[in-house]
């Protein structure tokens, strides 16, 4: 473990933090669960939109930079989970509106044999 990378370990402080989170983005509409274990404390939103906490602050990624070719990502102080909540729902309705829900594989099979008939 180096100074400038410390391991993201699950505590409680974290696995609380990530909990207000997930109610926070419940109160706004926007589902997600929450997760713990190996380590970590995490909200899942999004395709491409997971929430982790290190206990000081929560964690996103929040876009591409094409030019540098790397993720960018964007934190928060736990101190405020319903203003991260606003932040990544808003990030949520970007990647909805870019990337809509997938067609499950029983409505696709079931237009598949109504468009064969």
């Amino acid at each position: 473990m180096s100074p400038t990378h410390p391991e993201i370990i699950a505590t409680p402080l974290s696995l609380r933090a990530v909990r207000e989170m997930g109610k926070a983005l419940e109160t706004l509409g926007v589902p997600a669960e929450v997760h713990d274990g190996y380590g970590l404390a995490l909200v899942s939103v999004w395709v491409g939109l997971v929430v982790w906490c290190d206990g000081e602050r929560y964690w996103w990624r929040a876009g591409w930079d094409p030019h540098r070719r790397r993720v960018i990502y964007a934190y928060h102080p736990v101190l405020e989970p319903e203003r991260a909540a606003r932040r990544v729902a808003s990030r949520y309705s970007a990647l909805r509106a870019n990337r809509p829900l997938p067609v499950l594989n029983s409505e696709a099979s079931a237009s598949v044999t109504e468009r064969a008939t």
